[in-house]
């Protein structure tokens, strides 16, 4: 059973900075994409970030520029930086893995920008 563990959000002001974390365990295949996803209140859960084992990564919109996503040197670990945040990125950011067309999702962190 995979298991996804996000960590790292909190509150922070307007233009500052957070680094979130996912650890993923459970399997000892490396997964082809690790993706960020986001959800604000009231409203639908949206791609926020994805990258590939190769290392090719994708952005939504409304963050291209300000976050980077990357995987650490610890197997199947994914990290988002987010700089110049702002009240739209309020969030509950969940990591996703797929295996054998399977989704697993962590249990999400709270990312909240105060103005």
């Amino acid at each position: 059973q995979v298991q996804l563990v996000e960590s790292g959000g909190g509150l922070v002001e307007a233009g500052g900075s957070l680094r979130l974390s996912c650890a993923a365990s459970g399997t000892f295949l490396s997964f082809s994409r690790m993706d960020w996803y986001r959800q604000a209140p009231e409203k639908q859960r949206d791609l926020v970030a994805t990258i590939t084992l190769s290392g090719s990564t994708s952005y939504a919109d409304s963050v291209q520029g300000r976050f980077t996503i990357s995987r650490g040197n610890a197997k199947n670990t994914v990290y988002l930086q987010m700089n110049s945040l702002n009240s739209e990125d309020t969030a509950v950011y969940y990591c996703h893995v797929g295996l054998w067309g399977v989704d697993y999702w962590g249990k999400g962190t709270l990312v909240t920008v105060s103005s």
